[in-house]
């Protein structure tokens, strides 16, 4: 039976400094790629993703267009070397982003200024210190959206991704987040390990962004993407360019379904998966979804060659 390919692209936290280099170096479709990006931004973002400083790379306003022009990148080169177009695509929050410029939804000059605005839109929304994420380990789904049920005393926090059976990660105000944590270890979770990151992603306490981010997609041209997108928010596919505004924004204040979106593809008979990006955050998430699902990365030449073997 022929495989059935679907690619996936990571979102923020797959970042580390020396990204694309070699892909840039190796390739002139990445090295295009950054170009395109670098006079998008009129800056050279490409010098941050190679170089760093890491400080720099961790600002959410550089990493979200940082990740997507390397996603980017690395499925330009793998897309001329695999030579077929996948079943399905689907990225990890800010990943949905890549997804779409990478299957020709929207340009990637209009992808890297929107991700950006997207980043400045997500640290303005709440002041530094007042939201907080958490990653909870080792507790049912369920229980987790219990406990910030239960923990919530008229705040905020909620479930923002649904990473694996394993890993559930929450959002809100940081009390909440905290009692909720404590909450989620008495219901017998491993561990409840505060995130370092800027924002509480994937929560009601985003919406101040949506507004914003609409503004910036109603000035985007937007046309179908060539593989159906797997959505965050509704795990399940669309090809309607109509549709891409709203899903994207109310992606920024509804949770990743993750593990839904990895069973809707598996579902519709997907047997091999792409990582196309730096890290290998979604390929450890999927093995632990679906272990039936091959799973190979693609962020350099080497990990290319593998990939493209695997796949032969």
């Amino acid at each position: 039976m022929a495989a059935k390919v679907a690619f996936v692209f990571p979102g923020q936290g797959s970042q580390s400094v020396g990204m694309g280099k070699a892909l840039a170096e190796s390739f002139a479709e990445a090295r295009e790629i950054f170009d395109r990006a670098d006079a998008a931004l009129g800056e050279k973002l490409s010098t941050m993703c190679f170089e760093g400083p890491d400080e720099a790379l961790k600002l959410t306003a550089n990493t979200q267009p940082s990740i997507l022009t390397v996603s980017v990148a690395a499925h330009a080169v793998f897309a001329r070397a695999f030579g077929k177009a996948p079943a399905f695509v689907a990225g990890h929050s800010l990943g949905e982003w890549s997804a779409l410029a990478a299957m020709g939804s929207m340009s990637i000059e209009d992808a890297v200024r929107a991700v950006r605005q997207r980043g400045l839109f997500m640290q303005e929304a709440v002041p530094a210190g007042q939201g907080a994420m958490a990653a909870v380990l080792g507790l049912d789904p369920a229980l987790v959206r219990q406990a910030c049920e239960e923990s919530a005393q008229g705040e905020i926090v909620a479930p923002a991704n649904y990473n694996s059976p394993e890993q559930t990660v929450i959002a809100g105000g940081a009390a909440a987040v905290e009692r909720a944590s404590a909450r989620c270890k008495e219901l017998g979770a491993r561990r409840a390990l505060p995130l370092p990151v800027s924002a509480p992603f994937h929560c009601a306490m985003m919406a101040p962004v949506q507004p914003r981010l609409l503004a910036v997609l109603d000035a985007m041209e937007i046309l179908a993407p060539s593989a159906p997108v797997v959505t965050n928010v509704e795990a399940k596919p669309n090809a309607d360019a109509g549709r891409i505004r709203e899903l994207l924004v109310q992606q920024v204040v509804a949770p990743v379904r993750w593990i839904e979106c990895v069973e809707a593809m598996a579902a519709e008979g997907v047997t091999h998966m792409v990582e196309l990006g730096p890290g290998k955050v979604l390929a450890g998430l999927v093995k632990r979804i679906d272990k039936s699902i091959e799973v190979v990365n693609v962020e350099d030449p080497a990990s290319l060659d593998k990939a493209v073997a695997a796949l032969a």
